[in-house]
């Protein structure tokens, strides 16, 4: 551990300069700090850091309504209109990328960061379906392709990351890579996607179980950006946050609509320990986020495939559960860690 009196040396010793010493005490006090202020009771979380970021999203959100109804007259009075529209869509990534540098490299804005971040991914993917001529979706004409937009506008949201390093551009590429998986196994099967061959194991075609796995995959890459900073000080937390929120629906509905639409007595006493053992695994990994979004889409899959059943029962139980743990949290994840191998616990967030 080194001490201000080690600074103080090194400054005497001219290993260091004075302002080189104060900015690493800066950074240090500022890492204390928010470690003071993460009670035992939060995850941390930030979507904003002040009205005014929320003021400059709002413009954002303006500017383009006004940006594009400027190119569709354009695009109206033009003979070429996908020459245009790749035009305009190659003309408001260079807008993006300058709104970018100003707002997330140097403001460093949160709000702005994540607005900008879903320009990006849309605009990609717009200017992707333009030059392969795919607008289906699953089921569509142009199946067999969509892959190859969606899989570059992975890749081009990925290089928005890597540059301005925003976290909820994790959402956006795994998202992506979501549909790319989807289309793949619609083009492989010759079927078209609905609801219950992407979340039923049941069902004919390979999608939920391609879900699952995939699902899975994005699970282990949040877990490492996580055990890379246990104590949640930095981006890399933050970006195994947005992982998890993508994460969870893909494992857990596919397994909770599964077991919900089987028939026989066990159904429902099933799906309560599967619930039961993930809302274990995010208590300790310490992540409310996986659950949450876990339990969210899986009310909503049951409330859709209802088909007569009620599943207001099921739902007050998860809701019921929802609100105990959110009482408990770090209760019952003590308890829980005690159980944890100590090599893997030491790359968990602490019990407090």
């Amino acid at each position: 551990m080194i001490t201000r009196d080690d600074l103080r040396a090194a400054v005497q010793a001219g290993h260091l300069s004075e302002a080189q010493a104060a900015a690493l005490i800066g950074v240090a006090d500022a890492r204390m700090t928010a470690r003071d202020t993460v009670t035992a009771q939060d995850e941390p979380f930030e979507l904003f850091r002040g009205f005014n970021e929320i003021f400059i999203v709002v413009g954002l959100w303006i500017l383009s309504l006004g940006w594009f109804g400027v190119w569709a007259l354009v695009a109206g009075t033009s003979n070429g209109f996908g020459t245009t529209w790749a035009i305009a869509s190659l003309a408001t990534a260079g807008v993006i990328l300058l709104l970018a540098e100003y707002f997330i490299r140097r403001r460093r804005m949160v709000a702005p960061a994540i607005a900008l971040s879903i320009g990006w991914a849309l605009n990609a993917l717009w200017f992707w379906l333009l030059r392969f001529d795919s607008f289906s979706l699953l089921g569509g004409a142009n199946t067999d392709i969509l892959a190859v937009p969606l899989g570059l506008t992975a890749l081009t949201v990925a290089g928005f990351w890597w540059r301005y390093r925003v976290p909820f551009a994790m959402a956006l590429i795994a998202l992506s890579a979501f549909g790319v998986v989807l289309s793949v196994l619609a083009t492989a099967s010759g079927q078209s996607a609905n609801l219950l061959d992407i979340f039923l194991l049941s069902a004919s075609g390979p999608f939920a179980w391609g879900t699952l796995i995939f699902g899975l995959a994005v699970f282990v890459v949040a877990m490492r950006f996580d055990m890379s900073d246990p104590h949640r000080m930095t981006l890399r937390a933050a970006n195994g946050f947005w992982l998890h929120v993508i994460a969870a629906p893909a494992i857990v509905n596919t397994v909770a609509l599964t077991l919900w639409r089987a028939d026989g007595v066990l159904a429902v006493p099933a799906l309560v320990v599967v619930l039961s053992l993930i809302a274990a695994v995010a208590i300790v990994i310490d992540r409310r986020s996986f659950l949450l979004s876990a339990v969210g889409y899986t009310v909503a899959l049951l409330t859709a495939a209802a088909e007569g059943s009620n599943p207001a029962i099921a739902i007050l139980l998860l809701g019921l559960g929802l609100v105990g743990l959110g009482a408990g949290w770090q209760n019952v994840r003590a308890r829980l860690m005690g159980m944890v191998p100590l090599t893997f616990r030491d790359r968990l967030p602490p019990s407090r």
